[in-house]
């Protein structure tokens, strides 16, 4: 009789090539593909480039000539605040997107392969920022053609903070894509941002809102954003309850979204 020998595991070239993928999975390409896949959305596209500048050309232009209390210009107010708005909607689409996958069975698939959940969310997170990004440069690119002249550090400032203030959105755009079934998701998304939008301060003043109402807008996840990217501008300084605001609404649209992929994840 001969005795069985098992394989060496060790050395066996099949047990090599399965090992764990760098940074989970997540890379430079499949980044790539993703973003490619987004902006072939021209609906997407639409709400993220298009209707943010036809909001400024409609409300900024009729404001030309009206200053702020520090001499600047009315329309880098509502430039700014169009800017929040467009980075918003971009980060928020693009974290719903995980609805749609969700139920054209593609979580399904992921975990078949070495791809691990914290490399797929960071590509969904990377992919919403690129296109918030992408917001608010077109309507900075909008404002300073339909004639915005702001000082640079106002540029710069204001566009960052828009910029990197809109993550909160993007987790909140995983955790609704998570949430809500897929058919119900963009038509749920629209009409949110909007009265996120105008209950946050983005479309009016909230000084020229009643008190309850300023009450209110402080306890919503754009109101942060919206001032801070605007107090370079106004020159207001930082507002640290404006940080509390966006840091809170960060962890929990970020922590619930971690909790409903762990729970879609298992049952798959």
């Amino acid at each position: 009789m001969t005795a069985t020998t098992s394989p060496d595991t060790t050395t066996d070239p099949r047990r090599a090539d399965r090992r764990p993928p760098a940074l989970g999975g997540f890379s430079a390409g499949v980044l790539a593909i993703e973003i490619r896949r987004v902006l072939r959305n021209r609906r997407t596209l639409m709400f993220i480039l298009v209707m943010p500048a036809v909001f400024f050309l409609l409300f900024g232009l009729p404001s030309r000539g009206e200053r702020l209390d520090n001499g600047l210009p009315v329309t880098g107010w509502i430039m700014i605040s169009l800017a929040v708005y467009a980075a918003m909607v971009a980060t928020t689409s693009a974290g719903a997107a995980v609805a749609t996958e969700r139920a054209l069975g593609w979580s399904r698939q992921l975990r078949l392969t070495p791809l691990r959940p914290a490399a797929y969310v960071a590509t969904k997170v990377a992919t919403a920022m690129v296109l918030g990004l992408l917001g608010v440069l077109v309507e900075f690119a909008v404002g300073a053609a339909s004639g915005v002249r702001l000082p640079a550090h106002v540029w710069l400032e204001s566009g960052l903070t828009a910029w990197i203030g809109s993550l909160v959105f993007a987790a909140f755009g995983l955790f609704v894509g998570y949430l809500a079934p897929a058919e119900n998701v963009m038509q749920f998304m629209g009409p949110a941002l909007a009265i996120l939008a105008m209950l946050g301060g983005l479309f009016v003043p909230l000084d020229l809102l009643p008190d309850v109402m300023q009450q209110i807008a402080k306890f919503t996840p754009v109101y942060g954003v919206g001032q801070l990217a605007r107090a370079p501008l106004t020159g207001t300084g930082v507002d640290w309850a404006a940080v509390a605001n966006v840091a809170a609404w960060t962890a929990f649209f970020g922590l619930g979204a971690a909790r409903l992929f762990r729970r879609d994840t298992t049952r798959v």
